[in-house]
């Protein structure tokens, strides 16, 4: 084996660590609220213990990045009616399986008899249609722009190979928007944003110029591994002490300033940018993703209309105000009594992006 170290390792060095925090410690004079807008940043920061390394003056929100979390109970209850429909094989991401709906989940629709299926891709999704030509199979899309791509290319995939039974029921999200709602609403009054790491390796760093223009908030794009988030914390305390919004990437390894044209261009070519519905955060403005009318026929929500009751609220989940960033999972009433990962009340508690699981696992 080689002398040299992993990326993990050298991301992980305690010295190099050490000399940051002591640079974050030394620069921060003044209350700063910053927001890690992705889910995997908030378990790396408490796996990690970032928020005990930092100083008074810095604290840390959570906000909308975990993509089963901000799914709308509408859109999963409308995905559970797919499922239920004879002869239907849905098709999605193992985090989807356990989230509540407003009356059931998709697992209890899976043990209910309807034909649910875990896949690691949209791909293994293709595989099951090829395999089951006299059966619909559905692929439950969810994400941003890091999985739209994805689906977008399956989608593709099963034109060229004239594939007629395999469709996508979109529920895609698209970030920036997501931060511009939570800024406008000026609940968590922030003062800068971890940028999701994954999402601006698609969409590039320019993505989130709007933040210091528009808002004159900095932004630093961050990686997940320990020294990762601390540089991108010190990039955004040297921004709010000097008052100089930037966009400061700090995971140069992987996000280039336009990201990646190829992903970005799947994703244009099958999705339009339309309104959605957001759990917490309600309809946003040209935040989702729907499949454009040229590839209609693989549009799961147009191919197979089904009915929909009214949504019907969790009682007691706050999992809307945490992903607003405006409560800590810690101070939901619900939080390590009815809600666990082993009996969820709410989305946040179920995926392995959600962060009433993260504080549940690392800071309880």
């Amino acid at each position: 084996m080689s002398g040299s170290k992993s990326a993990s390792e050298r991301f992980r060095a305690p010295t190099a660590a050490c000399a940051v925090v002591g640079a974050i410690r030394a620069r921060s004079t003044r209350p700063t609220r910053l927001m890690e807008f992705c889910g995997g940043h908030t378990h790396a920061i408490l796996r990690f213990g970032i928020p005990d390394l930092l100083p008074p003056t810095i604290a840390l929100r959570s906000g909308p990045g975990c993509p089963v979390c901000v799914t709308a109970a509408a859109d999963l209850d409308h995905a559970i009616a797919l499922a239920q429909i004879p002869n239907v094989v849905l098709t999605t991401f193992g985090d989807m399986i356990r989230v509540p709906g407003s009356r059931t989940s998709l697992a209890q629709a899976k043990a209910e008899g309807a034909d649910v299926r875990v896949v690691y891709s949209p791909l293994d999704g293709l595989q099951i249609a090829r395999q089951n030509p006299g059966r619909p199979v559905i692929f439950l899309g969810v994400g941003f722009e890091t999985t739209a791509p994805m689906v977008g290319s399956a989608v593709l995939a099963a034109e060229a190979q004239g594939l007629d039974n395999f469709y996508v029921f979109s529920t895609h999200k698209l970030t920036p928007p997501a931060t511009r709602a939570i800024l406008d609403s000026g609940e968590a009054a922030l003062d800068g944003i971890i940028g999701p790491g994954h999402v601006t390796t698609v969409i590039g760093a320019a993505a989130w110029q709007f933040l210091p223009d528009q808002y004159r908030i900095p932004v630093a794009v961050a990686g997940f591994e320990p020294l990762d988030l601390l540089c991108a914390i010190l990039a955004l305390v040297e921004r709010v002490e000097a008052g100089q919004p930037a966009v400061d990437n700090t995971y140069v390894r992987s996000v280039q300033r336009d990201g990646n044209p190829i992903a970005r261009q799947a994703m244009a070519q099958v999705f339009e940018v339309i309104d959605a519905q957001w759990r917490g955060l309600g309809v946003v403005s040209q935040s989702g993703l729907g499949v454009r009318e040229t590839y209609a026929r693989f549009d799961a929500a147009r191919t197979f209309p089904v009915r929909v009751e009214p949504v019907h609220e969790l009682p007691g989940c706050r999992c809307g105000d945490v992903l607003r960033g405006v409560l800590l999972p810690t101070e939901c009433e619900l939080f390590g009594k009815a809600c666990t990962p082993r009996n969820p009340v709410g989305p946040c508690m179920v995926s392995a992006e959600g962060a009433c699981a993260a504080y549940h696992r690392y800071a309880a």
